[in-house]
């Protein structure tokens, strides 16, 4: 095991978490804090007219008791009223919880109006992280400028702790740092060994942007059978773990958060339990690294990129 005694908390820049024996906490370049492995209502919890609430409520209290206080939403996803009852379910303190949550930038509804409806969705006073979901619906640099603005109003309020954007390219953070007073804190990208997004993660850490990496384990469910695969089956051995949990433990050894969306109680527990108790060390990191650079995956948003675009 690679094992490294001293602890310190990682930032920004991209410094990895020396092995502990818990998930750790990053500091983000506003000063608050956000745990590194989150749970995350995306697609798969997404609320449809066939959802049953529990269904989704359930397995998000589940997380939290397993440790999960981290928790990772979203306007679009349809289940703010299932997260929150969750939350109050759960029975966990609210100030003990990290709360994420996004808006879509829906035309015709004001960000101010957007999070005001998320906030009585989740009944809560207060989010800890709030999100513009992608750059894609704007038409203009000006409305990302805008938007950003409306962003720094809802901290300013003191109703989300920190602001954020999620799926944006270096163009569009360019853009957005252009005329910010308050820089995003995080940038919530699909992140795998199979999209590693060119030199982006790069310029997130030159300007203290935080990376989160939504599918991580996409080498293990989605895009089996590439490079990585041989590489994750080897460390997966030696460490005695899962190849998910080698996924995992990649971002996390890069400082960059990881989310999860297993639904499955078990393996969640395991993870919480596994995953720090393991480091990589930085040629496997690197090894996996380079393996991924042989395919080319993005499970989201492909319809705003050409096939080969590894941005």
């Amino acid at each position: 095991m690679h094992s490294i005694a001293s602890y310190f908390k990682p930032d920004a820049s991209g410094a990895d978490p020396k092995q502990a024996s818990f998930i750790p906490s990053l500091k983000l370049n506003d000063g608050h804090d956000i745990p590194m492995l989150a749970y995350g209502l995306g697609t798969k919890a997404s609320k449809t007219k066939t959802t049953k609430s529990d269904d989704i409520i359930n397995p998000t209290v589940a997380a939290i008791k397993a440790g999960y206080f981290h928790l990772d939403g979203a306007e679009s996803y349809g289940n703010e009223e299932e997260l929150g009852a969750a939350i109050k379910k759960s029975g966990v303190a609210r100030e003990r919880l990290f709360v994420t949550t996004k808006t879509s930038c829906r035309e015709g509804v004001t960000i101010e109006e957007a999070f005001s409806a998320s906030l009585a969705k989740l009944k809560l006073d207060y989010v800890d992280l709030y999100l513009i979901h992608s750059p894609f619906w704007a038409k203009s640099p000006q409305d990302l400028q805008r938007a950003w603005a409306e962003m720094e109003a809802i901290k300013e309020s003191g109703r989300a702790k920190s602001i954020g954007v999620s799926n944006y390219l270096q163009e569009h953070l360019e853009t957005t740092l252009q005329t910010a007073r308050v820089p995003p804190a995080v940038n919530q990208i699909e992140y795998h060994p199979y999209l590693q997004h060119g030199d982006l993660v790069d310029f997130c850490r030159k300007n203290e942007i935080a990376v989160e990496a939504y599918a991580p384990l996409t080498a293990v469910t989605k895009a089996t059978g590439g490079p990585v695969e041989p590489i994750y089956q080897v460390l997966a051995r030696k460490y005695g773990v899962s190849e998910g949990e080698i996924a995992l433990r990649w971002c996390l050894d890069q400082g960059i958060i990881a989310i999860t969306t297993s639904s499955n109680e078990l393996r969640l527990q395991t993870y919480m339990r596994n995953i720090p108790a393991f480091k990589l060390t930085p040629k496997e990191v690197d090894d996996i690294a380079k393996a991924g650079q042989g395919k080319h995956f993005r499970g989201f948003w492909g319809a705003q990129f050409s096939d080969d675009d590894r941005r």
